[in-house]
């Protein structure tokens, strides 16, 4: 199911609650945690879970951000659409990263979902890499925030 910003409010996929920088650093850490399974299970072949692992660490980097703003998710893709709304029509965030993690947690369903889905190292390395970047631009727009607090 396809959902936009105000769906997600109005369905309270995303919920106000009191902003909290310690959450929002907290949640760069555990992305960053996430990272480093992502690439053990690499090392280690095991593909699905280095995928799934990476697109955690996606997820975590953005949940700071909402974190910082005063939001909670209670849905996946709504993260990607607050990010949409809050930061990427107002120019503080460029829409490929957006993009990417919607990717990314498309990939993320079918994982755990579809019965016949196995991830290529290809993939894993590839989700791996993307995740590292993206996790590096959270923390970038995340620091931006907090200097003009």
């Amino acid at each position: 199911m396809a959902f936009n910003y105000k769906d997600c409010l109005s369905k309270g996929l995303i919920r106000k609650m009191p902003a909290s920088k310690e959450k929002a650093l907290q949640s760069i850490e555990k992305a960053k945690r996430w990272l480093e399974e992502a690439c053990k299970a690499n090392e280690s072949i095991a593909f699905d879970s280095s995928v799934l692992a990476s697109y955690l660490a996606m997820f975590h980097a953005s949940r700071a951000i909402l974190f910082f703003d005063g939001y909670r998710e209670k849905s996946h893709a709504c993260v990607a659409r607050y990010l949409e709304e809050k930061y990427v029509k107002t120019g503080k965030f460029e829409k490929e990263w957006v993009e990417l993690l919607d990717h990314h947690r498309e990939i993320r369903h079918a994982g755990q979902y579809d019965l016949s889905f196995s991830a290529t190292e290809d993939e894993s390395e590839k989700a791996l890499d993307s995740s590292s970047k993206y996790v590096e631009r959270m923390e970038a727009l995340l620091k931006s925030l907090m200097d003009k607090k």
